[in-house]
């Protein structure tokens, strides 16, 4: 057999070979979990969420599970979740497990077209592996062992659920009839991807400024991708919102008027799980609120996230845009569980394109390492997250750490694209019409 014909035999059986190795991974995984004797707790405060719903309870005065938790998501969350009370506990988990692995295939799947199809022209490290069938399935068997897919799963949470749903838009066709939605619906089950609206909406003006005053006549602007996705995106989240306040009134105006400001009701700031800049200062502060301190630190993080992302996306490189704009709102969100960073997934997938390896194995070592937990933690009423010594203090803010330094890379690439580069209205290869 020639060399030529031997590598294409081995590129038609790299699908098989990756959906092997991902199955592989993927029972190891499930056996491990079963073994650790997982909770999934959060999946059962979703059940009681969506079984008050139905009752016609008060969603905000429920507790559930052993640990006493309450619901702290929009009511359109407890209205997604009622199909959960159609099927037992047991039932529950197996199939919120599986759902969870195929959301993290589609989640690299995603990473991939992001990072891929839509970055500025220039080569990519690594060459043809990123465009070969089963590069995915390759992510997935790799990125499950990662700290915060771990915990997703542990928790039986919903943020590679939410993940998806923002990725899935983001990498639409812009002319596609369903742009804005997802992100739109995600925004409406935990208010942190609306982050992601706000920068559509800057870019858009931003766009719309550098084209001239005549692109903002109504059909101009309309034409404008990120207003467009801003715009759809800020009506599908409108109209779930006004639809859960005419099914569930009270609760809606509760947690409109009252929850939304009780940033308590979602955990302990100063746990070691909070990797957030609030996180960090209560523990370096020894302080249950860091108060004027965290404010100043958001705000000053907010913008210059934001202004990198916004840069990057007018430089025509969407992918450092998003991930800038996921890392922003980690970042700046009073609490940001270590589970919430399942967007180390395109994260780990854009450093592997463009820096040398060993950087990006650096980065994945931190997010595989688990290190965040080797330093004493304990839940109230014993505060040991207070007490901690320096290098505890940098173990348990690996997260927040990381996230700084690479909106500083960040930074450093949106000013160095060229900026007559732009691919931001570019159709992502594969993307097809909805």
């Amino acid at each position: 057999m020639t060399a030529t014909a031997t590598a294409r035999t081995r590129v038609r059986s790299l699908p098989l070979a990756a959906l092997g190795t991902c199955l592989l991974s993927f029972v190891c995984f499930w056996v491990a979990q079963r073994a650790a004797h997982v909770s999934m707790l959060d999946l059962s405060v979703y059940r009681a969420e969506g079984a008050t719903a139905l009752a016609g309870g008060d969603l905000y005065a429920m507790r559930a599970t052993s640990a006493n938790l309450p619901m702290t998501y929009p009511p359109f969350a407890a209205l997604l979740f009622t199909p959960l009370t159609l099927v037992g506990v047991p039932e529950m988990r197996t199939l919120a497990t599986l759902l969870n692995l195929l959301l993290l295939v589609a989640l690299a799947r995603l990473s991939l077209r992001l990072v891929v199809s839509l970055g500025p022209a220039a080569p990519l490290r690594g060459g043809a592996f990123w465009t070969r069938p089963g590069a995915a399935l390759w992510l997935a068997a790799v990125l499950v062992w990662c700290e915060p897919v771990w915990q997703t799963f542990r928790y039986g949470q919903i943020n590679l659920l939410m993940a998806v749903a923002v990725l899935w838009d983001l990498t639409r066709r812009a002319d596609s009839r369903w742009v804005g939605v997802g992100l739109g619906l995600a925004t409406a089950v935990k208010l942190t991807p609306g982050l992601f609206v706000v920068l559509l909406f800057v870019v858009g003006v931003l766009r719309a400024r550098g084209d001239g005053w005549a692109a903002w006549s109504s059909w101009a602007s309309w034409r404008n991708e990120w207003l467009r996705r801003a715009t759809r995106a800020t009506m599908a989240f409108l109209l779930v919102t006004v639809v859960s306040a005419v099914v569930l009134p009270d609760d809606s105006r509760r947690f409109w008027t009252e929850m939304i400001f009780e940033t308590g009701r979602v955990g302990r700031t100063e746990e070691t799980a909070n990797q957030s800049l609030s996180g960090v200062l209560a523990r370096l502060l020894h302080t249950t609120d860091p108060g004027l301190w965290w404010v100043v630190a958001a705000a000053v993080v907010g913008v210059a996230g934001l202004a990198v992302a916004a840069l990057a996306a007018l430089r025509g490189d969407r992918p450092v845009a998003v991930v800038a704009c996921a890392v922003t709102a980690l970042l700046v969100s009073p609490i940001s569980w270590s589970h919430h960073w399942v967007w180390c997934v395109p994260a780990l997938v854009l450093l592997a394109t463009r820096v040398r390896p060993r950087w990006t194995a650096g980065v994945a070592l931190v997010f595989g390492s688990f290190a965040l937990w080797w330093v004493p933690h304990a839940p109230a009423p014993v505060r040991l997250e207070l007490h901690q010594n320096g290098w505890q203090m940098l173990a348990s803010g690996l997260y927040t750490l990381l996230g700084l330094a690479l909106l500083g890379l960040f930074a450093v690439w949106a000013v160095r694209t060229p900026a007559g580069d732009r691919r931001v209205d570019a159709a992502p290869a594969g993307a097809g019409r909805a």
